[in-house]
């Protein structure tokens, strides 16, 4: 498998006051293509640091960071814009939805930035909600779904624009057992079935098992590696 992604040697800074706090020194790793890695660790030990310099939502303060053999870290605020808006799907753990919209219309919010026609936006749309198994709630409103319902739609917005890589911060961790673990079974099914590279941060013990691999980070280190039984 060819790397999507990897990171160098990088370092991420941020100043309060006089005072500078480095979350990350050094930090490199390699993520390949068709990958599902989870990402756990204590409270402030950069996991969703690690999210954002992966989905270019924030900036290293030096290293390299590339994505399908490019530097990322290079681009302009502009470039970076295009580049998340066609290879970057973020999925969280509150659904983001907007409630006077239908999960249709959700779904297709992203696609309103391309230039794609309205009938290749209904398809795509269409296509997305059949791949989390929403056909059936298209003209729901969020307040009509379950709670996983609507974490479906949000994954449906997510893979609208076929991005390459899925980064999903806590994504089951407003959800019930049982909710959480048919999220989590929709996800191994967009990498197992369509390829795609996810990255997921969670707490849940339970919820990394679905994952290839989990990287545990702790004072912004990797501490441990373990792959899925």
């Amino acid at each position: 498998m060819t790397d999507l992604i990897r990171l160098t040697d990088v370092e991420k800074t941020y100043t309060r006051g006089k005072e500078k706090i480095a979350i990350f020194e050094r930090l490199s790793m390699r993520i390949e293509q068709g990958d599902f890695l989870a990402l756990m660790g204590p409270s402030g030990s950069g996991k969703t640091t690690l999210l954002n310099l992966l989905g270019g939502t924030d900036r290293a303060t030096r290293g390299t960071i590339e994505f399908d053999g490019k530097r990322i870290d290079k681009l302009s605020e502009g470039q970076l814009t295009n580049w998340r808006a066609q290879n970057v799907g973020f999925i969280f753990q509150f659904y983001n939805l907007m409630p006077i919209l239908t999960a249709a219309q959700n779904v297709e919010l992203p696609l309103l930035l391309t230039n794609l026609s309205p009938k290749k936006r209904r398809e795509n749309v269409a296509t997305a909600l059949n791949i989390v198994g929403l056909s059936d709630r298209a003209r729901h409103k969020p307040r009509e779904m379950s709670g996983g319902q609507q974490q479906r739609v949000a994954i449906a917005r997510a893979i609208v624009a076929d991005p390459k890589l899925l980064l999903c911060d806590e994504p089951t961790g407003d959800l019930d057992r049982t909710t959480a673990d048919e999220v989590l079974g929709t996800l191994q099914l967009l990498n197992r079935d369509l390829g795609k590279t996810i990255v997921m941060v969670t707490h849940d013990a339970a919820a990394a098992k679905f994952a290839k691999r989990t990287l545990h980070l702790d004072k912004g280190h990797f501490v441990a590696s373990e792959l899925a039984a």
